[in-house]
Parts: C-alpha cells; structure tokens; sequence
C-alpha cells in the first residue's frame, strides 16, 4: 500500500450505516485455509473474540444510527462460546447473518439456530463456505474431509428448518459461468434442498492467498481521479467492529491505517480507496452482504 500520497486516492462518503459487522471470532479459526485473506488459523490472534457485552455496547449504539443489518464473521463464528447469545439480542434488532465454514453445525447446534429465529420478527441467515464441487477442489484448500463435514452442515441446517446460503469463491474454476452456478444449485438439490441459494466472492490476494498464488500487481490500484460509486461499494453503507476499534469493512482489518474510530460515531465519515483490495470491489463490484 502506498502511503505517501493519501489525497491521490478516490473518498468514498459515508450515504448511511445500514449494515455492521462484527468480527466476532477475531482471527481464530478451526481451518487454516490457503486462500484466506485474513491468514485465519488456530494460532491467528491479531484480533480477539468479542465478548457479548461487547457486542452489546455496539448494538446499542448501531440502534441509535439506524443500523439495518447485521453479520458475524471471523475466524470461525461459532468458536466463539457466546455466539448464540449473541445472535439472540441482534435478532431483536435486525435481520442477522453468519459465515461459517459448517463445521461445528451440529444438530443441537442447527435447532437452537433455528429456535432464536423463529422467536425473531426478523430472518436469520446461515453461509457456508466451499470451494469447489467436491472434496478433490475443496480440501486441498480447507484441509482433508472439510467438504463432507461442510455439506454436512449444509444438510443439517436445512433438516432444522434453515436454508443456508452456500458461498464460494473464484477459486473453483467455472463457478462464475452459468453452467457452475447451475452446477452448485443442482448440487444442493441432491442434498435434498428444494430451494438452493449460491453466493459466489471473488478473491482478494492477500493474507494467504498472496503465498499461495500471488499478490496484487503494482497495476492493480485505483488512479487517481478514479469515478467511484459509494452505493455499489460496501464502504459506503457499512463499518467492521474488532477487538481493537472499527475499521472500515472486513476485507482491510490487517491494515491499522483502515481503523477508523473506536466507537461507530467516530466512523461516520469518508474513506481514501488506498488499497489494492479497493480496486477488486470496485473493478468486480464485489459485495460481502448476502
């Protein structure tokens, strides 16, 4: 990233915080994936677990904003031992979704999952991670027997009365293409799921998906006086709550220049696009929302 020029770089406003974040499992994880942008492992703790009166302190003031929406990631969400509590005082405020990578979906797990929504007036939504159509593509990425204990997951959601989201990146090759996704739908309806949903991420290279195919090029930046589109880019409607403050979006929390405050009030204001993992949301139109 370069520093020496911040003005060079396209700001994009702030229209409205409607969605918040939370990196809920800070950056312990149950895999040790290669593509990871964050490097999350059993090891990785650059960022902490947040604790429910965390969360809770967060909530309040994400309230007072006008906060619409609410996801949890890490790591992996359901490492942390107050997850459900969690999701119960979010779902009195808003619609919530958790990525996982399915591994510690387990039965009792799934029918508490699907009790704290069914005492909600609002939806709670599940996404697992995959990558690929099976264990040849996937577990090279996740580790050996991931895609059965993921799909796994999967099918217990759905017998609990949930229909997950399957999320998968660029990785698996075609995924993008018509035919791929009609492939992952078609994937899902042999799971037994009559009604598949499929989100597909792009990469970003960084964390460990720079070791194991590359970084970003030096091409691969916004110029400056670039056009940028604050409703088509997270940054504008969004913030990330960590263990050490808010930063601007899930994507740069290894970057301390990407704090923004340590409350959301602090945050409310526009972000210089400096990074190179801005140019992949703007170029590719990514979105981490469901």
């Amino acid at each position: 990233m370069t520093e020496s020029q911040p003005e060079s770089f396209p700001s994009v406003p702030l229209l409205a915080l409607d969605t918040l974040w939370f990196q809920v499992a800070g950056t312990v994880c149950n895999l040790r994936c290669t593509h990871c942008f964050i490097a999350c492992s059993p090891h990785n703790h650059s960022h902490a677990m947040l604790t429910l009166e965390t969360v809770r302190r967060y909530l309040k003031e994400a309230e007072e904003l006008g906060v619409r929406e609410y996801y949890f990631t890490g790591g992996e969400p359901f490492m942390n031992r107050e997850m459900l509590p969690i999701l119960e005082e979010t779902l009195q405020l808003g619609p919530a979704t958790v990525l996982t990578n399915g591994l510690l979906l387990d039965p009792r797990r799934c029918a508490k999952l699907k009790a704290l929504e069914r005492s909600s007036e609002y939806s709670l939504d599940v996404r697992i991670s995959v990558d690929g159509w099976g264990p040849g593509d996937h577990d090279r990425i996740r580790g050996m027997g991931t895609f059965n204990r993921a799909m796994m997951g999967v099918r217990r959601l759905w017998e609990a009365g949930l229909n997950p989201v399957l999320t998968v990146t660029e990785l698996a090759e075609g995924v993008a293409s018509p035919s791929g996704r009609e492939r992952f739908m078609e994937q899902l309806r042999c799971v037994g799921i009559s009604k598949p949903r499929l989100k597909v991420l792009s990469l970003f290279r960084m964390g460990a998906e720079e070791r194991r195919e590359r970084g970003y090029q030096p091409w691969e930046r916004l110029e400056p006086g670039t056009t940028v589109d604050p409703e088509k880019l997270q940054c504008g409607s969004g913030r990330m709550v960590t263990s050490q403050g808010v930063y601007v979006c899930p994507i740069l929390i290894d970057f301390p220049t990407a704090r923004m405050g340590q409350t959301l009030r602090e945050t409310l204001r526009p972000f210089q696009l400096a990074y190179p993992a801005c140019y992949t949301c703007h170029v590719l139109g990514v979105t981490c929302r469901t």
